[in-house]
């Protein structure tokens, strides 16, 4: 009978020898696991490359792309009538036309008052218009009637005479500006239309946006002599400058 050292002793043993064999195994299982998962990894590769190189040869299909304008699309289908009921045919006798046949009337039966119209009654009742008019000669009918465009606001208008002020308005000055003590000046463009008067008004720099109503007040106010082309006159843009300056006494 061994005593329980001894088998203690006996066990050590036993697992001094198992982490030894284990030591020793541990390489031959690590280069075995190394090589099988080389071998996996080989040969699925190899499989991809081969799929590649035998099926390679059927080329995908261009995608083909169309640009278009927007005015080359046609109209967009319709929203009410997205599904128009199918017309059914139905196939009736047609019936043939009746012949009015005058028939003679006893003289007794015949309303004295029933008149027919004549061609200038019915013209008249036809066009009530004329009938309200005094004669033709006063209607005057007005043709190639055109209407006027207006130039952009940066487009170059070539012209051989500048328009002159002939009325010149000056802003009032703003009182909240006045009080703040504030000066500057208002760059306002002016359309000068084919008669010399300001059409519009546009503000294109200012030193104070308090100044702006001002002077496009006394802007709109102004009168030029018309631009003048070898056709005659035209719209342009002018540039006139407004300044606000504080009389300050020394």
């Amino acid at each position: 009978m061994f005593h329980p050292a001894t088998e203690v002793i006996r066990d050590f043993a036993l697992q001094q020898n198992g982490r030894m064999e284990l030591r020793k195994s541990l390489p031959k299982s690590l280069l075995r696991a190394f090589v099988i998962s080389l071998v996996i990894h080989l040969a699925l590769i190899g499989s991809y490359s081969a799929v590649q190189f035998f099926g390679g040869d059927e080329e995908e299909s261009p995608i083909t792309v169309r640009l278009m304008k927007y005015s080359e699309l046609g109209p967009p289908p319709s929203i009410v009538n997205a599904e128009q009921v199918p017309r059914v045919g139905v196939s009736v006798a047609a019936a043939k036309p009746t012949i009015g046949i005058p028939v003679p009337v006893p003289d007794m039966e015949i309303n004295p008052e029933q008149t027919i119209a004549t061609q200038q009654e019915l013209s008249e009742i036809q066009s009530p218009v004329a009938a309200l008019g005094s004669s033709t000669e006063d209607v005057v009918v007005k043709q190639d009637i055109q209407i006027e465009e207006e130039p952009e606001i940066d487009a170059f208008i070539p012209v051989e005479k500048n328009p002159i002020p002939v009325k010149e308005v000056k802003p009032e000055y703003p009182d909240l500006a006045r009080r703040m003590g504030i000066e500057g000046t208002v760059w306002v463009k002016i359309l000068v239309n084919k008669e010399g008067k300001v059409k519009k008004a546009v503000v294109i720099k200012s030193d104070s946006e308090l100044l702006n109503e001002s002077s496009l007040q006394a802007a709109l106010q102004w009168i030029f002599t018309p631009a003048v082309m070898s056709n005659g006159p035209v719209s342009v843009w002018v540039v006139v400058p407004f300044r606000f300056q504080l009389n300050r006494q020394s």
